[in-house]
């Protein structure tokens, strides 16, 4: 079973399925990424795999890194950079970590494996093709951040009412405290606050089409953020 792939958020389409019937996809353009690290339990504590997608700029000519461009730092992260802590580490025998000899990344997460039988290899890429012979997906992604927003955005509440002397308060949430006992407002009460901005898993979404070519998979149904916005793709376990 494949552990996942990172990608990005094209936008929706619909398409026609065998049977006539047209449904709303979602394009994902999913890998190539590659696989920058295999964390171990002896090295790091837990196991896992590492994954890197989109190449991310490098500074020319020795000039300052910029927000957007890679620092030493994530290029000493994939490739071997020659410093005073790696020669030390060599003369003291420590055997240096495996490189992936790559392009540093922008969008890097890792998925959990842990007691599984993983037959990767640090610098092998992994492409869209490993969920040829999958049928369902989970999505991970930050979904839409809407700012600061009110209890009827944020939590559908149906506001106050517009009859006769109801002053200014039409979409107010109401009463939020108690009497004397207990005398405070429970933890968890719906009040206004940020709506959006937030992990989110849809779960046991149907995939519908995976083009090797473009890198492209077409999943049924919405998934979460915006256009152009990364997500994991992971295999489900759920069943129906």
């Amino acid at each position: 079973m494949p552990v996942g792939l990172l990608g990005r958020k094209v936008g929706m389409t619909q398409v026609y399925t065998d049977d006539g019937d047209l449904i709303p996809v979602t394009v994902v353009e999913a890998g190539p990424c590659v696989v920058l690290q295999l964390k171990t339990v002896e090295r790091d504590g837990y196991e896992a795999v590492q994954l890197g997608f989109l190449d991310k700029k490098r500074p020319v000519g020795g000039r300052r890194t910029r927000g957007s461009q890679a620092s030493r730092s994530e290029r000493g992260h994939v490739v071997g950079l020659s410093s005073k802590r790696s020669k030390a580490r060599a003369e003291a025998g420590v055997e240096p970590v495996e490189k992936a000899n790559c392009e540093p990344k922008k969008f890097v997460r890792e998925f959990r494996v842990d007691g599984e039988n993983v037959d990767l290899e640090v610098g092998q890429t992994l492409t869209v093709e490993l969920f040829a012979e999958m049928s369902h997906v989970d999505v991970v992604g930050t979904s839409k951040g809407r700012g600061f927003a009110g209890v009827m955005k944020r939590h559908n509440f149906a506001g106050q009412r517009a009859s006769h002397g109801v002053k200014r308060v039409h979409r107010h949430g109401g009463g939020i405290g108690m009497s004397a006992d207990p005398a405070r407002v429970l933890k968890g009460t719906r009040m206004p606050g940020r709506y959006g901005n937030a992990r989110s898993t849809v779960r046991h979404m149907q995939v519908v089409r995976i083009d090797a070519e473009t890198n492209s998979m077409l999943i049924k149904g919405g998934v979460p953020g915006p256009p152009g916005g990364y997500v994991l793709i992971r295999p489900t376990n759920k069943l129906g």
